[in-house]
């Protein structure tokens, strides 16, 4: 096996950045590309009408293709399973995501991923297998959030927030990372070059699945053409050439996630502080001292938490559900409070065919979040959440304080 700088019949690749690994008989030109460069659109093209290969491979996942190929991807979701699901916050990365894109998409007058889509066309056409060979990205996205302690998770989640919110043009240095680049990467902005843990998972795991998948798809073919991000080309060859373990295995171990077996110690003191707190309220002072304890901890998470959902502009049942399961959320976490105002929501004001056609151009001004049901309900999600924290910490703290005083 070896890896070279350039393919046999290698004129429709003569000025890209290109790897060439051969390995178990088979000749893997691998094509880095720009994500928003009509140059490498070109490129894809001749590259894939040349003849010379018998295979293509392109870093996609099903779901990414599917949103390239067909603009009404997103009116098919249920968002009442996403909630139910607890698939929410990835939901919001998609969304942001999509948002980014549409933006590169107006400012550069190019579709972000056309050479992809012009690979996975061209070989269709042509009558050549396909392989999409990249990690679903909600599968990188809960990975990356698993190696992040508490504070990356933080940072992560308000980079997600404000890419949905933000409508400002992209910056020079971020369009040069993406035409060297990846995409999830450059949407990521400076978290991905800034956490090693993060950088994990959103690039060198998917550079040794990719080589993975290379090696398990290949089947007959001989001469296999791999269309990614330049920014793959290096850590994809290296892989590719130099891997033992047995490809079917890279797959699983890549593809899972594995919640940390922790005891949920955060939770256990904060319903013993309470019930607690409760308990002695009641003991000491008698019924008097209890229930007015009782009643600031429900007035003080119940009404932040219906407060954020009123924000968010829920219906009236909406912010009744927050305030009735935000004094519940830290006794049992599987009410939280947002998710279930955003379930009632949703059931009341069920998004249409239209609001999800218009959602990604809605999410790029201020009002629209307000205007669209399905950005109304991911409003309520974290509004409702954000009220219901804010008045667990104002309702503790006034607990301790009655309690020491």
């Amino acid at each position: 096996m070896n890896d070279t700088s350039l393919p046999a019949r290698a004129e429709p690749l003569q000025d890209q950045p290109v790897r060439v690994v051969e390995r178990d008989g088979v000749r893997y030109t691998l094509l880095g590309t720009a994500h928003v460069s009509r140059a490498s659109v070109e490129a894809v093209r001749a590259a894939v009408a040349s003849g010379a290969y018998d295979a293509v491979a392109v870093e996609l996942d099903p779901g990414r293709l599917q949103s390239l190929s067909d603009p009404d991807t997103l009116a098919q979701l249920d968002i009442v399973r996403v909630l139910r699901e607890g698939k929410t916050h990835l939901f919001a990365a998609n969304l942001a995501l999509s948002a980014y894109q549409r933006r590169l998409a107006e400012q550069l007058d190019v579709e972000p991923g056309a050479e992809l889509k012009a690979a996975v066309e061209g070989a269709r056409a042509r009558g050549l297998p396909v392989h999409l060979v990249d990690r679903e990205v909600g599968l990188t996205f809960r990975r990356a959030m698993q190696k992040l302690g508490w504070w990356g998770r933080a940072r992560t989640g308000a980079g997600i927030l404000l890419a949905m919110f933000a409508d400002e043009q992209v910056g020079d240095e971020e369009i040069e990372k993406l035409k060297q680049g990846d995409m999830l990467e450059a949407s990521f902005g400076e978290f991905a070059s800034h956490s090693p843990a993060l950088y994990e998972a959103v690039i060198a795991e998917r550079d040794r699945y990719m080589a993975a998948r290379l090696r398990q798809c290949a089947g007959d073919a001989r001469n296999v053409l791999a269309v990614v991000g330049a920014g793959h080309l290096p850590g994809l060859a290296r892989h590719l050439a130099e891997d033992r373990d047995d490809p079917a295995q890279v797959q699983r171990e890549l593809e899972t996630v594995r919640e940390k077996s922790r005891f949920p110690w955060m939770e256990v003191v904060i319903g013993a502080f309470l019930l607690g707190g409760f308990a002695w309220g009641f003991w000491q002072g008698g019924i008097d001292v209890g229930s007015d304890l009782l009643l600031q901890w429900v007035l003080a998470t119940g009404l932040l938490g219906a407060l954020g959902c009123a924000i968010a502009g829920g219906h009236p049942l909406s912010i009744l559900a927050a305030f009735v399961a935000s004094p519940l959320t830290p006794l049992h976490p599987a009410l939280a409070s947002g998710t279930v105002s955003a379930l009632v929501e949703a059931t009341l004001r069920k998004p249409t065919y239209a609001d999800f056609m218009a959602l990604r151009d809605d999410v790029q001004g201020l009002a629209g979040w307000w205007r669209n049901r399905v950005a109304r309900v991911l409003l309520n999600f974290f509004l409702t959440s954000l009220g219901t924290a804010i008045g667990v910490w104002t309702g503790g703290l006034r607990m301790l304080g009655r309690l020491v005083g």
